[in-house]
Order: C-alpha cells, then sequence, then structure tokens
C-alpha cells in the first residue's frame, strides 16, 4: 500500500480518537439525530453554549453532517413560483410540511442558513433581527473568516431573555464570519417616547439604526401575536398591552413594530416606544430576507410582506399556501 495512503488512514484514526474531534461529533448527533437543543446539548456534555455552536458549525464545515430533504419537489417548485411571483420576490425557499403537527422551525432554520452560507461575503454590512427562528439557524451557517465584515442589530436588547436575546444573536452570528458587531446597548421597548428620544439623539443610538439601514442586507423574523412565540412568551409585553395591540388591530410584529393585517403600522403606544428600525427605513435596505414559519405566523408575514417587500421569503410549504390564501381573500373582499 502506499505511504500516503497509509498516511491518510493515520491521520483518520487519529483524528477519530481527537479529544475535539469525539466531542464534536457528539454534539451533532445529540443536537442533528437526538433533538436535542443547543443548551440541552450544553448541559449533557457539560460545556458551555457557545462551544456547542462552534463544535456543530465545524461538523458541517467538515462534511460530517449532511443534511438531506427528500421530497417531491416539483410541487414545492411551483410554490416557490406562485409566491414569488405574487409578491414580487426575487426568490422564495420553502421546505416541505411532512406532517401538519410538525413545527416547521428547524427545517425553515436549515434551509436558511444554507441560504445565508451563500450570500454573505467579504465587506458587507448585515443587519439582523431576533427570534426563534433566526436562534435555529446559528448551526446550519458554514461559517467562515471573511474579511471588512459588520454585523448590525435592528433593535434594543431584551434584559430578560435567556435564550432569544437580538444582542446575544447578533453576536453569535458576527463570529461566524470574524465580523465587527454593532449592538444597541439600550433596551427594545422603553417605558416612554421621551427615553426613546432621549437614547436615540443624546447617546447615539440613531447613528447604529442609520448603519443598519444602509446595510447591504438584512435578516428577519416576525411574531404573531396570538400564539406564544419569542416576544410575548419571555414576557417583554404585559398582558394588558398585548390584548390592547390585539383590539387594535394588529396581527403580530417585526422588530417591535406592530402591523395590522394590510401591513399597516397599528396606533399604539408600544410602537411609539421601541428601539428598532423603523418600517420606513427597512424598506430602504437592499436585500432583505425574510425568514418565518408556521401557519399561525401567515397573517403577520404576508402584513410584513406588504409593508417592507422582502427581496427573498423563507418559509415552508403550509404556511406560504396560506399566506396566498389570505391575499386571495382580500383581493376577493376588495373586489366585493
Amino acid at each position: 500500500m502506499p505511504d500516503d495512503q497509509d498516511d491518510s488512514g493515520l491521520d483518520r484514526a487519529r483524528d477519530a480518537l481527537d479529544p475535539h474531534s469525539q466531542l464534536r461529533i457528539r454534539a451533532a448527533w445529540l443536537y442533528f439525530i437526538e433533538g436535542l437543543t443547543q443548551a440541552e446539548v450544553a448541559e449533557r456534555l457539560g460545556v458551555n453554549r457557545v462551544l456547542i455552536t462552534r463544535l456543530i458549525s465545524e461538523a458541517r464545515r467538515r462534511g460530517e453532517v449532511v443534511i438531506r430533504i427528500n421530497a417531491e419537489i416539483e410541487p414545492i417548485a411551483r410554490l416557490q413560483d406562485r409566491l414569488a411571483a405574487r409578491f414580487g420576490l426575487a426568490r422564495a425557499i420553502l421546505v416541505p410540511v411532512v406532517d401538519p403537527g410538525t413545527d416547521p422551525t428547524r427545517l425553515i432554520a436549515a434551509a436558511a442558513g444554507a441560504y445565508v452560507s451563500e450570500v454573505v461575503a467579504d465587506d458587507q454590512t448585515i443587519g439582523v433581527g431576533w427570534g426563534r427562528t433566526l436562534h435555529s439557524m446559528l448551526p446550519f451557517v458554514e461559517g467562515r473568516q471573511l474579511s471588512g465584515v459588520r454585523v448590525v442589530s435592528l433593535l434594543g436588547g431584551i434584559a430578560r431573555a435567556r435564550r432569544f436575546n437580538p444582542a446575544e444573536f447578533a453576536w453569535r452570528f458576527a463570529q461566524l464570519f470574524d465580523a465587527e458587531g454593532f449592538l444597541i446597548p439600550a433596551p427594545a421597548l422603553v417605558d416612554s417616547v421621551e427615553t426613546k428620544e432621549a437614547l436615540l439623539e443624546r447617546c447615539g443610538l440613531d447613528q447604529i439604526l442609520q448603519m443598519g439601514e444602509s446595510c447591504d442586507l438584512a435578516l428577519l423574523s416576525c411574531g404573531d401575536i396570538r400564539s406564544l412565540t419569542a416576544s410575548y412568551r419571555l414576557g417583554h409585553l404585559s398582558a394588558f398591552e398585548r390584548q390592547s395591540l390585539i383590539d387594535a388591530g394588529a396581527v403580530g410584529d417585526i422588530l417591535y413594530n406592530f402591523l395590522d393585517r394590510r401591513g399597516r403600522p397599528v396606533p399604539h403606544p408600544v410602537n411609539d416606544r421601541a428601539i428598532s428600525l423603523p418600517p420606513d427605513r427597512l424598506r430602504r435596505i437592499r436585500t432583505k430576507i425574510l425568514i418565518s414559519g408556521g401557519t399561525e405566523k401567515a397573517e403577520i408575514m404576508l402584513a410584513v410582506i406588504r409593508l417592507i417587500g422582502p427581496d427573498v421569503v423563507i418559509t415552508d410549504a403550509a404556511t406560504a399556501e396560506r399566506i396566498l390564501a389570505l391575499a386571495d381573500e382580500d383581493a376577493a373582499g376588495a373586489d366585493g
């Protein structure tokens, strides 16, 4: 046997025995096969969650994890074309739903991670939102060292959040590409308009939002107000505020901008107290990628599509069907 083949076999054997490699493979197995969360994997293996994110990303880069979705692609392709044509999207990326009762978050996150890995490049400024789907995307992003990349959070932080904090997501995403991170050192929701204006004007926070407005691409998600999505599950809005937003016609939010089904910001004090990039400035971003799913989010996704005109939508097939059906209902109502 040639020496180079012997050396290759020895290298593989050493790698298999290496403690770091063993930890990486165990982490990938627990996350992708057993379905544990990153926090649960970290607890099981006795390490911190940041290391787990790196190990899972490394396993993807090394080809140790390969994700394949086996499905009839023709119906999905037709549905993608319908969604893109209806709303003027540059691209629609849909994942199949095998079981109607299954949470599509992980499939959407995997598709989003693959797409984002392709489009991130040197010298880009990337604006980021927050939410469970975006956080779930991190292990599926193939990080690599790039130059001149800046990652800008498009909203303030959440003091009480343990898992889905906008600042944490922006920081961890920036790490994947050795990028410079720009965070908003203020709450996403403050107590008054006066406080918001003071923070924006006197503390220089609007400069960060201006950077976000001029970014090359934005990764965005949205939340449905009636289900237990991130903003509401974590208690950032009181029960009274949530109900009053519903009474005002809100179907959900993007970056704490609460919208009605037509894509109009609702007249509510919460919208005036949010420290985030407002809709009129979101529209100006060159490339906007909306990453969300689950049929309960169809109304708010339709509202966001109408309001900011995303260039790319990444969701599941069932939600895409529901979005199109809602748009048809609205069109029929307008004609009548």
